[in-house]
């Protein structure tokens, strides 16, 4: 099968535009295309009005032999032939053979294990390092210290209507982790040669998601699908002999050290007492267990502070996004809503930019801490809300930690944390309302006292004011700078009724938990740091790709402890 790339047609293009220019690009009759599948499809918008989509597909072709043999044989012939329309494409690489993106097992096993391996945490790290471990044949034992999924959209809601905060039970903590109440993103721009990335959205096609994740550019699949999904990838853990345990706080590391002095993991201390032995344990955790950190820390675990970022919602009219991206072809069902990724570098010398950005969707209360308000961003598959909201954020290093928690150390940015979303909790009122302000009124530098267009989505509410004491005095200024710097590149950004709602502080974990190349921490064998918690990953698919490396490393590890045992 043949790999063709960069096939440019019309947004509107008709069906028999597409097997076309695949019969144009390599030189073939019609009737030698014998079948073709879309490996990827993205779109090109950079001229508004003139949008074209970019197709990469895989290609049968009874001509395949001939058409690689002239490509090995005649490398700069076919590189030549590529600049005249309709060539077979040599050196630029547009024409190849399709590459193999399947997932292979790193080991299998049938034999009962003396101590089966644990998974701390069911979001998209730790689901698909029990998944991968259970097709393995390895029967993980999984410890959520949430409720499950359905349960747990409950507690979520309890929240968002009522004003009533469960601390293990909500947007953070809980089956299919915060990655849940999200836009659903499945797209990421980490390094990812061995496809483990197309592992993970076959799992979760598998599990429900539409087929369409597996070539659109950028995929994403919404709250409500996702919580079916979850629960689907949980029955197919146990149906393979994994465990999962629901509202099963780890509270305690069990460590020891051997006659070297090396710490080994001996398993783990769950709140109501319970010691669950093990050698093996993957800490899949949230950027937001924050006890959980402390416990590890106390426990001479190896920790460091990490840089991250804070700032604020942005909401505007969607359709205001969709007419400065697309143009007169807004609207569009194979565009859907518009997206935007914006930077700016301020004279401070802080980074801005926007992240997490949600079409079509709304704001949401995403504290797991009483008396404590933090936003976030959501939408479902449609993406059909009135407004599109993203994080305006500005970088901060562990040096900024330090007004917070003068001691330093790797907990540092975790009392940053705290102070301003405990500070965003006193500037909303009380009750988990939100502060918030109109974009006109900060860059005037004035108080908000009245909506305007735009109608916040944040529930339980948002109470207007001042923002400018919301956050470190560089960080206004380094957003105020911002705003009229991205209205120069999407027109209307800055627009008087824009509106920001504070605070944003989870865009990623503050710290890491080190680890080796073989996936165990740094300072204590058998422990296996991994997914956004740990500081290594930064969305759904980067977590699940990570949580499959976590159970590899486990696998191969345990492979390793069985030999030893058999000698």
């Amino acid at each position: 099968m043949l790999r063709l790339t960069d096939l440019k047609l019309p947004l509107d293009h008709d069906d028999a535009a597409l097997p076309e220019a695949i019969v144009a690009r390599l030189g073939i009759h019609a009737d030698e295309l014998t079948g073709f599948s879309v490996a990827k499809r993205s779109y090109d918008a950079r001229r508004r009005g003139a949008i074209v989509l970019i197709y990469s597909v895989d290609v049968e072709t009874s001509r395949e032999a001939d058409i690689l043999q002239r490509l090995e044989l005649d490398p700069e012939a076919a590189a030549a032939d590529d600049q005249a329309e309709g060539a077979v494409a040599g050196s630029s690489g547009k024409v190849g053979p399709s590459p193999d993106t399947s997932y292979r097992f790193v080991a299998r096993t049938s034999d009962a294990l003396p101590l089966r391996p644990l998974v701390i945490g069911t979001g998209p790290c730790g689901l698909f390092a029990a998944l991968v471990l259970a097709q393995m044949g390895f029967r993980p034992i999984v410890l959520e210290r949430g409720k499950a999924v359905r349960e747990r959209t409950v507690d979520t809601f309890g929240l968002w209507r009522k004003k009533v905060l469960n601390p293990e039970s909500n947007v953070q903590f809980g089956e299919g982790g915060a990655g849940t109440f999200s836009d659903g993103k499945l797209y990421s721009q980490i390094s990812d040669k061995r496809h483990h990335g197309r592992k993970v959205l076959t799992e979760f096609v598998a599990a429900g998601a539409p087929e369409e994740i597996l070539f659109v550019s950028k995929p994403h699949i919404g709250t409500f699908r996702l919580v079916s999904m979850v629960e689907h990838m949980r029955a197919t853990i146990e149906s393979l002999g994994g465990e999962i345990r629901f509202s099963s706080r780890v509270d305690d590391l069990l460590v020891e050290s051997d006659a070297d002095g090396v710490r080994h993991v001996r398993g783990v201390t769950l709140a109501d007492g319970e010691e669950i032995r093990s050698d093996h344990v993957v800490m899949a955790l949230g950027h937001s267990a924050r006890d959980t950190f402390a416990m590890l820390h106390a426990r001479g675990v190896f920790l460091e502070a990490k840089p991250f970022s804070i700032g604020f919602r942005i909401e505007h009219p969607q359709s205001l996004v969709d007419a400065a991206r697309f143009g007169p072809q807004a609207g569009h069902a194979l565009l859907g809503a518009a997206d935007y990724k914006l930077v700016h570098h301020a004279r401070n010398g802080r980074s801005v930019y926007s992240f997490c950005m949600c079409p079509g969707g709304t704001v949401v209360a995403a504290a797991s801490e009483p008396g404590r308000v933090v936003t976030n961003g959501m939408s479902q598959y449609s993406r059909n809300e009135r407004n599109a909201n993203a994080a305006i954020v500005v970088g901060i290093t562990p040096e900024d930690f330090l007004p917070y928690a003068p001691e330093g150390g790797p907990l540092a940015g975790i009392a940053l944390q705290r102070h301003w979303e405990s500070n965003a909790y006193v500037l909303g009122g009380g009750e988990y309302e939100a502060p918030g302000q109109l974009v006109g009124d900060l860059l005037a530098g004035r108080a908000s006292n009245a909506f305007g267009s735009v109608v916040p989505s944040y529930t339980p509410g948002v109470r207007l004011g001042d923002l400018s004491n919301a956050l470190p005095d560089y960080a206004i200024a380094a957003i105020r700078e911002a705003l009229p710097a991205f209205d120069r590149k999407l027109r209307g950004f800055a627009m008087h009724d824009a509106l920001l709602t504070g605070v944003e502080t989870r865009t990623s974990s503050p710290l890491r938990i080190t680890r080796h190349d073989d996936g165990q921490s740094l300072n204590t064998r058998g422990l296996f740091p991994a997914g956004e918690g740990a500081g290594y990953a930064g969305g759904i698919l980067s977590a699940g790709v990570d949580g499959i490396k976590a159970a590899e490393s486990v696998a191969m590890a345990l492979v390793a402890a069985g030999h030893a045992r058999a000698a």
